[in-house]
């Protein structure tokens, strides 16, 4: 029998090899003791539990799961081998980070064997990153699946109220950082009313005092701006302003948030979510209300740059009424009618000039025409000597003398004067 890999012990067949005298049979009953399977899980279980009652081991996770039940399932691994895990929720309800697949761990615990199985693992009991503390891993964790949700986008940050007249502050009420808010601000402005929501700001419950504070204030809807924060310590003593249940109620604070916790180099999940982010305490005082000195010099400032904007839109606007009025003036319907006017004016002495002209060669055409008709004219050719006869009384055209006969009438056409002759004669 051999445990194999996956941390199981399988109990398939087992063979003796004994040499047995020539007249023996080969299995013969000489005293053996023939086990069940339940009697030889039991014995296996009693020597593994008893022999690793508390161990530390060391590996890498695989196949975590996390069923509804809240117990977690995980194998640890090195380069040869593995070995079943189990960490029960009364056990890992304490843990400050998620395991993960790939994490390398060190974990505490016994070997216990599940006999309907036959199968061994250890049950953990406490369990630890390698090379990483618990809560800094727990740290980073929170922090990437936050970041991914967009819980620090800078979008979201709501800008701080200039003169606020009702400071909210959730922090602890006997703490030294609740005192130098209040030294501050008594110094820098006197007819400010603070709000002090009081929470214990490390332990167990501390967590969830601070986000019930934070929703607290945002219900009483007259608070313009919150300071949440405590004074310096530990890693574990600041550990609650690292929650995720803080770290949403700041999200989804609909008030300005301030998050003061510790000194300037401690940061905190809240740091990260919060509208702005003070070094410390006192600093978060001098960022929520400006001292009255610096306020009138603000004011003066303010003024002199509305002076300028006056003064720039007044010298903007004046050249801007000058180029409308201009504008104005081209537009206007007398100037339109006066442009109009010229045009017609130049358009009629262009038609007339054609008209002219027109005239003029149609003048010359026709006097042409004139004297070429003159030409073809048939007086002309009477104005020569010719004359043009006609039979009366039909004024036939008369181009042959055997057309008349003697004691016809003819009409004889001279260039001047016509004659009404009577034939009394004709030569052929």
């Amino acid at each position: 029998m051999r445990g194999e890999s996956s941390g199981s012990y399988h109990c398939t067949s087992f063979s003796f090899f004994r040499p047995n005298p020539p007249d023996q049979p080969l299995f013969a009953d000489w005293g053996r003791q023939i086990w069940t399977v339940s009697q030889l899980t039991a014995r296996i279980k009693q020597i593994l539990e008893d022999s690793f009652p508390g161990i530390w081991i060391e590996g890498e996770i695989s196949n975590f799961r996390q069923p509804t039940s809240g117990h977690m399932y995980f194998t640890l691994k090195d380069e040869s081998s593995q070995i079943a895990a189990v960490m029960f929720r009364s056990a890992n309800r304490a843990l400050r980070f998620r395991p993960e697949d790939g994490l390398a761990v060190i974990a505490f615990g016994s070997v216990s064997v599940y006999e309907r199985r036959g199968e061994y693992q250890i049950t953990v009991e406490h369990l630890e990153p390698k090379g990483l503390g618990a809560l800094q891993l727990a740290f980073e964790q929170l922090k990437q699946k936050l970041e991914r949700e967009g819980l620090f986008d800078p979008a979201h940050k709501k800008p701080l109220p200039l003169l606020p007249r009702r400071i909210g502050v959730v922090t602890s009420p006997t703490g030294a950082a609740v005192r130098d808010i209040l030294r501050v601000l008594d110094r820098r402005v006197a007819n400010v009313e603070i709000v002090i929501y009081p929470v214990q700001v490390q332990g167990e419950t501390a967590a969830e005092e601070i986000a019930q504070g934070i929703e607290a204030m945002n219900l009483r809807g007259d608070i313009e701006v919150l300071i949440v924060g405590r004074g310096g310590g530990s890693v574990e003593d600041l550990w609650a302003f690292n929650e995720e249940r803080v770290a949403r109620a700041i999200y989804s604070s609909r008030i300005p948030i301030i998050s003061a916790v510790g000194h300037e180099t401690d940061f905190t999940i809240a740091d990260f979510v919060a509208d702005v982010r003070a070094p410390t305490p006192s600093a978060a005082a001098e960022m929520v209300i400006s001292h009255k000195d610096q306020l009138r010099q603000r004011v003066d400032e303010l003024t002199g740059r509305l002076g300028s904007c006056l003064r720039y839109l007044l010298r903007s606007n004046s050249a801007s009424f000058i180029h409308l009025q201009g504008r104005l003036q081209a537009l206007s319907p007398q100037v339109a009618l006066r442009v109009q006017r010229e045009k017609a004016s130049f358009l009629e002495n262009r038609l007339y000039r054609a008209l002219q002209g027109y005239l003029q060669g149609r003048r010359e055409e026709m006097r042409r025409a004139v004297e070429k008709l003159g030409t073809l004219s048939p007086l002309a050719i009477l104005e020569r000597g010719f004359s043009l006869c006609q039979k009366l009384p039909s004024l036939k055209i008369l181009r042959d003398a055997e057309e008349v006969e003697m004691g016809d009438e003819v009409l004889v056409r001279l260039y001047r004067g016509r004659l009404h002759c009577l034939v009394k004669g004709r030569e052929e």
